[in-house]
């Protein structure tokens, strides 16, 4: 029997009640689960969730972006996928990327498809915000040794393979970062490719996009790695 979970999209939600719904619905069609990790959200978003194609994992408590994905993560091994997606719950991404994102890894072009914003479009992305991501990218080739153009994108897609060495231990922001040295410790083979990102008044109003939190990630991720 064909696996009815060849694509599956993994979501990690937090306080997303107000557009949770609409993300979820606008996915559904490019793809065949959909895995959202509701994050000890305080609000509804679990039961704003209407879509016969998702499935909900609630944390008792907010444990961080990392650990929700690796929640999202667990449960999609199972499936036994061909392709996993990452995408964010706020609406900032086009789900008509998805296809660009997952047709490498189909055609057996690519292991795992990173989007870009910078490769793509942005649209109101602020001066001190760009400055930040473009230092994702400086920090990212010193310490990593890996020439990207968008370090911090949640829009990615990885094969099975990928994915089975992929453990995340990070739990806050810090995972995007730990996730690149993941799949190129791995050896997967992996590129960048364009995606629209656009930032609203609802997506700049949440505490991953504040530019305070992304300098308190640099820091902490500096400092583990010189000590």
């Amino acid at each position: 029997m064909p696996n009815q979970n060849n694509i599956i999209l993994v979501m990690a939600a937090y306080n997303e009640e107000k557009k949770i719904k609409e993300v979820v619905n606008d996915v559904s069609r490019y793809v065949d689960k959909i895995i959202v990790v509701d994050d000890g959200s305080s609000d509804n978003t679990a039961n704003a969730v209407k879509n016969k194609k998702a499935t909900v994992i609630k944390h008792r408590i907010n444990l961080g972006q990392g650990a929700a994905l690796q929640t999202g993560f667990d449960y999609a091994k199972t499936l036994k996928p061909q392709v996993v997606i990452t995408y964010d719950a706020d609406g900032q991404f086009e789900p008509s990327d998805i296809p660009m994102m997952i047709n490498p890894i189909l055609n057996g072009e690519a292991d795992v498809v990173l989007g870009s914003r910078f490769l793509g479009t942005v649209e109101n992305l602020g001066l001190i915000r760009r400055l930040i991501l473009k230092a994702g990218v400086i920090f990212t080739y010193i310490f990593s040794e890996i020439k990207l153009t968008d370090t911090h994108n949640g829009f990615r897609a990885m094969n099975l393979k990928t994915l089975n060495y992929i453990h995340l231990t990070q739990d806050r922001m810090a995972h995007a970062s730990e996730i690149i040295d993941q799949i190129v410790g791995c050896g997967a083979r992996y590129l960048e490719v364009p995606v629209t990102v656009r930032y609203n008044d609802y997506t700049k109003g949440k505490k991953n996009q504040s530019n305070l939190n992304a300098i308190k990630i640099a820091f902490n991720l500096i400092f583990s790695r010189l000590y």
